[in-house]
């Protein structure tokens, strides 16, 4: 599968964007997908994932209450909704998908078969 992230820019602080990563292939409904981060000098980190049917969601600590993962399996698409946004969320951010539905916390990168390219969101204070 083949995964392409959209939707990143440039926002100030308090503001949202939304992430979309659209997926090739007719398989996308059975991917566990995830979102991933990574920030300048630091490591790739977990920011949340989706169930392959939606309902399942996990989320980082740091994002909770302010990220919202969501997912249109007609479209073949997973969305990320980015409210309250703060400088420290500055980062690239990754769409990925595992194909192992199994997995009970997919929040590890090691679990994920396949990664899009990534989108820059910057946000300004």
């Amino acid at each position: 599968v083949q995964l392409q992230a959209s939707g990143g820019g440039l926002v100030q602080a308090g503001g949202s964007l939304r992430l979309s990563c659209a997926a090739s292939g007719r398989t996308f409904s059975s991917y566990v997908m995830g979102w991933f981060r990574q920030a300048p000098g630091k490591e790739r980190e977990f920011v949340t994932a989706i169930s392959w049917r939606g309902r399942s969601t996990y989320y980082a600590d740091s994002v909770k209450g302010r990220f919202t993962i969501s997912r249109d399996n007609a479209k073949n698409t997973v969305y990320l909704q980015m409210n309250s946004l703060k400088p420290e969320d500055t980062a690239v951010y990754y769409c990925a998908a595992a194909r192992d539905i199994t997995i009970a916390t997919p929040t590890k990168n090691k679990e994920y078969d396949y990664w899009g390219h990534g989108t820059q969101v910057t946000v300004s204070s």
